[in-house]
C-alpha cells in the first residue's frame, strides 16, 4: 500500500461536507439532535421490551428490541465520527479505522437486512398460519433466529473487508466521502487488483440485499392475499395496519439503498450519493421506532403500565 512517491499509506483523509463553516455548525446542530434522538427511542424500546414481562414474551417484540440495538450500533458506527469531522474541520482517519469502519457498518447493514427478512417471516406465519405460528415462532426459536441474523451479518463481509485492504494504494489518499465506503476507497486502488475485490462486493450486494428484498416482497405479498380473504372487517384492518408500517420501514431501507445504485454518472453523482448515504445513516434509523411503535397500542399499553408502576413506586417512597 504505497504512494505514488513510495510512502506507505497510514491514513485517509474523509472530504466529508464541502460547505461554508456557519452550514458545517448547521448540520452539527441538526445531525448531533438526531443522534441523540434516535438513541432515545431505541433506547426507549429496548427498555420497554425488557421490562415489560407480556412483550418480553412476543416473537415480534424480541425481534423489534434486537432490531432498536441495532440500529443504536448502525447509526453509532457512522454519526459520531461525522459530528466530529464537523466540529474539527480536519476528516483524518487511519488506515486501520477506516477499514473497521468499513467493516463493521455494511456488516451492520447486512444484519438489517436480515433482520427485515426475519420480521417478514414473523408476520407472514402470524397470519398466514396462525395455529401453528407459537410452536414454529417460540420464543427459542426467535432467539435462535436473531443469533443466525447477527452471525451472518456479521461473517458476510469478512472476506471482502480483507481482499480489499490487502490491494495496493497508489494515491491519492483522499475519500471524497463522510465515510469509508467500498466506492470511493476502490477508486483509489491501483489496476489491475482493483477488479476482484469490485466483482465479489457487486456480487455479495446483489446476492444479499436482492435476495432478502425478494423474500420480504414475497411474504408480505402473501400476508396481503391472506388478508384480503380475511371476513372480519376489524382484523383485516388492524392487520393492514401494521403491516403498511412493516413495509414502510421496508421502503425506507432499501430505496436509497437501490437509489445509490441507479445514480447517473455526472458531476453531481458524488453528492447525491452522499446525500442518499447520510439518509439511511442517519435518518432511516431515527423515523423506524416512530413508524414501528407510535401508533403501535401494545407498546402503548406497555408504557402505560411502566408508567404507572413507577409512580406507584414514587408515591410509596414519598409516604414512607
Amino acid at each position: 500500500m504505497e504512494l505514488a512517491n513510495g510512502t506507505i499509506v497510514q491514513e485517509f483523509v474523509l472530504l466529508g461536507f464541502e460547505v461554508g463553516q456557519q452550514k458545517r455548525y448547521l448540520l452539527l446542530t441538526f445531525f448531533g439532535i438526531l443522534y441523540v434522538l434516535t438513541l432515545a427511542e431505541n433506547i426507549t424500546i429496548i427498555t420497554v421490551v425488557f421490562l415489560d414481562a407480556h412483550l418480553a414474551r412476543l416473537p415480534m417484540y424480541i425481534l423489534l428490541s434486537n432490531f432498536s440495538w441495532l440500529e443504536i450500533c448502525y447509526v453509532s458506527t457512522t454519526v459520531p465520527r461525522m459530528l466530529f469531522d464537523l466540529a474539527s474541520l480536519r476528516g483524518v482517519i487511519s488506515f486501520h479505522a477506516c477499514f473497521l469502519q468499513f467493516y463493521i457498518f455494511f456488516s451492520l447493514g447486512t444484519t438489517e437486512c436480515f433482520f427485515l427478512s426475519s420480521m417478514a417471516l414473523d408476520r407472514y406465519l402470524a397470519i398466514c398460519h396462525p395455529l401453528r405460528y407459537p410452536q414454529i415462532m417460540s420464543p427459542n426459536s426467535c432467539y435462535i433466529l436473531v443469533t443466525a441474523c447477527w452471525l451472518l451479518g456479521f461473517l458476510a463481509y469478512v472476506i471482502p473487508v480483507i481482499l480489499i485492504s490487502k490491494m495496493s494504494f497508489c494515491g491519492p489518499n483522499v475519500i471524497d466521502h463522510f465515510l469509508c465506503d467500498p466506492g470511493p476507497i476502490l477508486s483509489l486502488a491501483c489496476p489491475p487488483l482493483a477488479t476482484a475485490p469490485i466483482i465479489i462486493q457487486t456480487v455479495m450486494n446483489a446476492v444479499i440485499c436482492l435476495g432478502d428484498m425478494f423474500f420480504v416482497v414475497l411474504s408480505y405479498g402473501a400476508v396481503i392475499l391472506t388478508l384480503m380473504k380475511t371476513s372480519r372487517q376489524g382484523n383485516q384492518m388492524k392487520s393492514f395496519s401494521t403491516i403498511s408500517f412493516h413495509l414502510v420501514v421496508v421502503a425506507l431501507f432499501y430505496g436509497p439503498v437501490a437509489g445509490s445504485y441507479v445514480v447517473p454518472v455526472g458531476e453531481s453523482e458524488t453528492k447525491v450519493i452522499k446525500v442518499i448515504t447520510l439518509f439511511y445513516t442517519a435518518v432511516t434509523p431515527f423515523l423506524n421506532p416512530m413508524i414501528y411503535c407510535l401508533r403501535n397500542d401494545q407498546v402503548k399499553d406497555a408504557l402505560g403500565r411502566l408508567w404507572r408502576r413507577k409512580a406507584v413506586f414514587l408515591k410509596k417512597r414519598m409516604t414512607v
